[in-house]
């Protein structure tokens, strides 16, 4: 079973993603900032982090930052509001897999989470 991580400040992001992953059949784990995300990530390696920018504490491009430089192989996926290019381009060039703008299709989003795992 692919464990996935959602790191999302919005509770109701969370909520929405977690039930819908499962629903999927993922082991989901939900952080609600990246101090907390790089927590779980250190217990619980999860093949897949969905991760927001704009965050309290530590950012996601930091965690994206950690996770690939402490977990190369694991994949991570942006939603942000942030939709400039160039933000883009810097989430890209952090090693992200994927880069989602909000809002977003769910649906659309559990079809590229499926692309990348497979």
């Amino acid at each position: 079973m692919n464990k996935i991580l959602i790191v999302d400040d919005e509770p109701n992001i969370l909520l929405s993603l977690e039930f819908l992953f499962k629903k999927e059949g993922y082991k989901v784990y939900i952080a609600r900032d990246g101090e907390e995300a790089m927590g779980i990530i250190e217990t619980n390696i999860p093949e897949l982090v969905i991760l927001d920018i704009m965050m309290p504490k530590v950012d996601g491009y930091e965690v994206c930052k950690h996770i690939k430089l402490h977990h190369a192989n694991v994949k991570v996926i942006f939603i942000s509001a942030k939709s400039k290019q160039q933000e883009i381009e810097k989430g890209l060039s952090l090693g992200a897999d994927l880069y989602v703008t909000k809002p977003f299709s769910t649906k659309d989003l559990v079809g590229k989470v499926k692309s990348i795992l497979n």
